[in-house]
């Protein structure tokens, strides 16, 4: 690991070689210049500077001339003042403009180490947060949303657009489109990246305490309330708040919803003052919004505040040319995080998983892929890895012989999950749990099993 580089720049030669006596034993690599214009120069020259520490009281060129070019130049370095008598005013003056810290002269040697290790951890944190949000744009970015469609290729472009502003946005769609992931792209695609993204199933919540979860109460508010909580809104401040499934919003929620996007106040259940928040709002449901005004369950002054930027989802079946992209995607990501082995889907397979209507869209191709991955095991899926009810003669009724007697899975009404997870619990139950013995009776990896268990939480 190198040392930190700081760049010192002092136009008094005794300073200079103090500075250097004191610095070069802590370990640090030093940059020293004479004069701001020097100064100024090397920070330009220099792509690696960890810490920048000016003299106030250069010359022609000011320490607060360095700080402006520090400023432009190398935004995440940290800039320490040292000020002489009488400057302490301009040091001040320097903090309001972004630097760290100032120090003032005569300088004491143990301040200025530690004020320098403080400036630098600064510095780490700084890194450390730039990479963490570059972390997250590559997660949930766009470039997640995997389609070829032009469909789907003018959703993204106009999500670009909105994430470019702070409006409030409208996601609407059929379940399992993909609508929290759009609204995760639009979040760190835009300003608020840094800031918080809170979720809220809006469905998910009972009517008489999603109120309280939104807004927060104070103590008292109501028999339990024994201290005060902070609410969604307040969690989601100077970040983004996502309201997924909105339709489900009662109508005192929508009213007290409908405040906070006109004026940003929140009002915490028993509170007597509203509290100020900074927030963008997302909202998103697979109803028809106009349909719920007309029933009366939807306010229509809200959907129009809500309706700013509006962003549809067209269902699977609507593109299917984006079935393939997305199988391939899939399969990429199991073989890299499971090491399944399949690499390709026969065309047989890929006519039968295009020609299927797909009700729950990409959920429900996702499920499905998850599926095959356990029952196929070879290197290309075929048509018998898929489930039954893709193919043409699934539900229909079979006078045969050898048919007449099967029962079908599908006659339970279970979920793929829910199958997959019955054969894992009878699987571990019959060869009283070994993984190893397990997994050959189910013919898949033990890191598949292992993966599988874990996602059901079976031990």
């Amino acid at each position: 690991m190198r040392p930190p580089k700081l760049l010192i720049i002092e136009d008094e030669e005794r300073m200079r070689r103090l500075f250097e006596l004191v610095l070069k034993q802590e370990g640090y690599d030093l940059l020293l210049a004479s004069t701001g214009e020097q100064g100024i120069r090397t920070l330009h020259d220099v792509a690696d500077l960890d810490l920048i520490v000016t003299d106030l009281q250069l010359g022609k060129q000011s320490g607060l001339d360095v700080l402006e070019a520090a400023k432009r130049a190398l935004p995440d370095v940290p800039v320490l003042i040292i000020t002489g008598y009488g400057t302490v005013k301009s040091a001040v003056e320097a903090m309001k403009k972004g630097a760290y810290d100032y120090i003032s002269k005569p300088v004491d040697n143990e301040e200025l180490k530690i004020v320098l290790a403080r400036a630098l951890q600064v510095r780490q944190l700084s890194q450390d947060n730039r990479a963490l949000r570059a972390g997250l744009h590559e997660r949930f970015g766009f470039n997640r949303i995997v389609s070829v469609s032009s469909k789907m290729a003018e959703v993204k472009r106009l999500a670009m657009e909105v994430a470019r502003t702070d409006v409030t946005v409208l996601i609407t769609g059929e379940s399992g489109t993909g609508k929290e992931l759009l609204a995760r792209a639009i979040h760190y695609a835009g300003a608020r990246a840094g800031g918080p993204l809170v979720a809220v199933n809006c469905a998910g919540i009972p009517e008489n305490l999603l109120e309280s979860e939104l807004f927060g109460y104070e103590k008292g508010a109501f028999t339990d309330a024994k201290k005060a909580k902070a609410g969604r809104f307040q969690l989601a401040d100077r970040g983004t708040l996502f309201l997924d499934e909105i339709g489900e919003m009662s109508l005192a929620a929508q009213a007290k919803l409908l405040r906070v996007l006109e004026d940003h106040t929140v009002e915490p259940l028993g509170g007597v003052r509203g509290v100020k928040v900074d927030i963008r709002v997302i909202c998103a449901t697979n109803q028809t919004l106009p349909e719920l005004i007309r029933k009366g369950s939807f306010r229509e002054d809200l959907y129009y505040r809500l309706n700013v930027g509006t962003l549809h989802i067209p269902p699977l079946r609507e593109r299917r040319e984006d079935i393939r992209a997305l199988l391939e995607s899939f399969l990429e990501i199991a073989s890299r995080e499971r090491g399944t082995r399949i690499h390709q889907v026969s065309p047989e397979a890929l006519a039968l998983l295009e020609g299927y209507h797909w009700p729950g869209n990409v959920r429900e191709l996702h499920n499905v892929m998850e599926w095959v991955t356990i029952s196929c095991k070879e290197g290309e899926i075929k048509p018998e890895h898929l489930p039954a009810f893709l193919h043409p003669s699934a539900g229909t009724t079979h006078d045969t012989t050898s048919h007449k007697n099967v029962p079908s899975l599908l006659s339970f009404g279970l979920s793929v999950e829910e199958v997959e997870k019955a054969m894992l619990q009878e699987a571990l139950e019959k060869t009283g749990g070994n993984v190893s013995e397990a997994s050959r009776l189910l013919k898949v990896t033990r890191n598949t099993l292992r993966y599988r268990m874990a996602k059901y939480h079976l031990t």
